[in-house]
């Protein structure tokens, strides 16, 4: 496992908008311009088409949080062409984000398609909803959210794949889980330290899978 490094000597900080041009250069028009307010069809179809979504909040202070989302591809249910609706399944009840929504209704949403480079963002104001018209359209094995994540899209806009690229995210020669401990053994060294290494894998066995809803 590599050491922690100690905190560089020097650091040179960009602190003004001007360093930050000079560095990176501005953005060609195509790019600055591409930015939309409603839903058009290929917003729309990226959106029945994915199964994973990250959620950004903070909260009235600054801290952030960031939360994967996960369902059945169509995580990210249409209302109407402004309004983007994400469902809430069970889970470990720390609700991060949902906190930091009631004090700053603002978020930033990024779409995922498994295999797809390029990714959908949507930035916007959230509420909390525990019922909608919409809910029976997000049941999933018999199950009704038990609350959603409701966004009035302010910025809508499709970003590049060189993340995806760079990092080599869907190929599975870079593919290495196994580098890692497992889920248990960290939640044995990290969280839950009196429970045997035994009943933590088979906590998150077989049967983790067969209680998502």
């Amino acid at each position: 496992m590599t050491a922690i490094a100690e905190p560089a000597a020097h650091v040179t900080e960009i602190t003004s908008l001007e360093e930050l041009r000079a560095l990176v250069g501005e953005p060609l028009p195509r790019v600055r311009d591409k930015v939309m307010s409603t839903l058009v069809d290929d917003h729309v179809a990226w959106l029945e088409a994915s199964p994973f979504c990250l959620v950004a909040t903070s909260d009235a202070s600054g801290r952030c949080d960031v939360s994967p989302k996960g369902d059945p591809a169509g995580i990210g249910h249409v209302v109407d062409a402004t309004t983007v609706a994400i469902p809430e399944r069970p889970g470990n009840k720390r609700v991060d984000g949902y906190l930091n929504v009631l004090e700053n209704p603002h978020v930033g949403l990024l779409f995922i398609v498994p295999g797809r480079g390029d990714t959908l963002r949507v930035n916007g104001r959230a509420r909390i909803v525990s019922a909608a018209p919409y809910f029976d359209a997000m049941t999933v094995k018999g199950h009704r959210p038990i609350m959603a994540l409701e966004v009035s899209i302010e910025e809508v806009f499709f970003h590049c794949a060189k993340a995806f690229l760079r990092s080599r995210l869907w190929n599975q020669d870079s593919w290495h889980p196994e580098v890692l401990a497992t889920r248990a053994e960290i939640a044995k060294r990290l969280e839950r330290p009196e429970e045997s290494l035994g009943a933590l894998e088979a906590y998150y066995g077989e049967a983790y899978s067969k209680n998502l809803y």
